[in-house]
């Protein structure tokens, strides 16, 4: 600790470190808000700074140390929140200038359990407007955030501001949510790690703009989720976050960790090119990374032709979230702003909505989806594949054309298919190349979180953490780089 400043510390670290009294929450906070203030400016990752109630509650968990209270497993710990997540007494904005001023009257439940547990929310974090108007993370209200390995590739999205404030180590946890790569990519494209849970292992209420809860696609798809430095950071906040909460009867009951597998080595599925669509070779490499280093760990892992159903599960999530979303589309578009309808707007053409007869139909295609999935993961407890089939692309392709639009789809497919059959997923680095973070997945049966952040600490065992990364320097680097080839 004498030679790092504590912001720079795994959250596991700071929160020992304010247990046993080491630094003080108050200190922690504060290296916190000075990291912000030097790189925020950089990246434009934190978007409503909370820096006088993160103090408030800093100083009260420095008071019950010393009252001899026990404090919580993510005592101290800064995190930021996802601008489309309450937090009592802010914004919840989504980027849009519509709801500048929508305060939240009471936190999330995601948000309460990190509480709970002992952590600070010290911001909100940039999203693309309304968290529709692509993956690069652009919103409205607060304009760019920038990926800071290098200013020309996206951070990714939609969770990209909560991705790139633990990177920089801005917060040492990020709050974001998925429903089909919104945690997972950002933390691929910024060499964090990152949680998609299953449906229903996290409390949920996203009932923000009304008392109407939304329908079977946004109940289903959606899930929150967190990023961190190193996947034993991943499980603290996994831990604090899996549970039941009155205000979400779809949370269920199950054990954050389950039996253990019969005697002998745990299957892994490997799969680097989803569907057969084509995967760039620098992400081949880092399946093939990670397949040897599970090896050597002691899994069993064999590479499989495919997985189940992808184009079919693909073409269904598209109709049936087209299908709930098409009514509303008229009001959502005006509030995307100037071009944030660009993305949804190609969808929406390209995709038809369902009818009601049509629609019947897809539901019972979703569920036999889920069912050959299940199947699939009975015989494979794990499967190993891409998170996004490409290195960090430019900001904004995905809203360019329909060239860009159908790349980023194309490339995002493994994260599409296992949000809409509901089970989780570990994203994790596996080392740079060209410069830019590379990562993979780790996909595993619903409800067993536990078999992926095992197979995922195997890997980060072997290949390491990529962050804390500064900005400035990799800016200066890359700066310094074009000049010396004359560019």
């Amino acid at each position: 600790m004498q030679n790092s400043a504590p912001w720079s510390m795994s959250a596991t670290a700071q929160a020992e470190a304010v247990r046993s009294g080491d630094i003080s929450a108050v200190e922690l906070v504060e290296s916190h808000l000075e990291r912000i203030a030097e790189v925020n400016p950089q990246v434009n990752a934190v978007t409503q700074l909370l820096a006088e109630r993160a103090r408030e509650a800093a100083a009260m968990t420095d008071r019950r140390r010393a009252a001899g209270d026990v404090l919580g497993p993510l005592a101290g710990v800064p995190f930021t929140v996802k601008e489309s997540t309450p937090v009592e007494g802010a914004a919840t904005t989504f980027g849009a200038e519509r709801f500048r001023d929508l305060v939240a009257p009471a936190d999330a439940p995601p948000v309460a359990r990190l509480r709970a547990a002992g952590a600070i929310p010290i911001g909100h974090s940039n999203v693309p407007t309304l968290i529709l108007a692509g993956m690069h993370t652009r919103s409205e209200l607060f304009g760019d955030t920038a990926n800071p390995w290098d200013r020309a590739r996206t951070p990714g999205g939609s969770s990209g501001g909560d991705g790139v404030a633990v990177a920089t180590g801005m917060a040492a946890i990020g709050l974001g949510n998925d429903s089909g790569g919104s945690v997972r990519i950002p933390a691929q494209f910024c060499g964090v790690a990152g949680l998609k849970p299953t449906s229903g292992r996290f409390p949920a209420d996203h009932r923000v703009l009304g008392p109407d809860d939304p329908g079977p696609a946004s109940q289903m798809l959606v899930t929150d989720g967190p990023l961190a430095r190193t996947v034993g950071d991943l499980r603290l906040a996994y831990e604090a976050l899996a549970g039941t909460d009155p205000r979400d009867p779809r949370a269920v009951p199950v054990p954050a960790y389950g039996e253990p597998l019969p005697p002998g080595r745990v299957k892994v599925a490997v799969v680097a090119d989803p569907g057969g669509h084509g995967v760039h070779p620098s992400i081949r490499a880092a399946v093939e990374t990670a397949a040897g280093a599970l090896r050597d760990a002691g899994y069993d892992v064999r590479e499989v032709r495919d997985v189940p159903r992808l184009d079919e599960a693909l073409e269904a999530y598209g109709r049936i979230t087209v299908t709930e979303f098409a009514p509303t589309w008229p009001v959502v578009r005006g509030l995307l702003g100037e071009g944030g309808d660009r993305y949804i707007a190609m969808t929406m053409e390209r995709t038809p909505p369902a009818t009601a007869a049509e629609l019947v139909k897809l539901m019972g295609t979703w569920l036999n989806i889920r069912r050959s999935w299940a199947e699939f993961l009975d015989a494979y407890p794990l499967l190993l594949g891409p998170v996004f089939t490409e290195p960090p692309v430019e900001p904004g392709l995905e809203s360019r054309d329909r060239a860009g639009r159908d790349r980023v789809a194309s490339a995002m497919r493994l994260c599409t298919v296992t949000s809409f059959v509901g089970v989780p997923a570990v994203a994790v680095p596996t080392g740079l190349a060209d410069g830019l973070p590379s990562g993979v997945q780790i996909v595993g049966r619903a409800f067993r979180e536990d078999l992926c952040l095992g197979a995922a600490q195997a890997l980060e065992d072997r290949l390491g953490v990529l962050t804390p990364v500064d900005p400035r320097r990799r800016h200066a680097d890359h700066v310094e780089g074009k000049r010396g080839s004359g560019k």
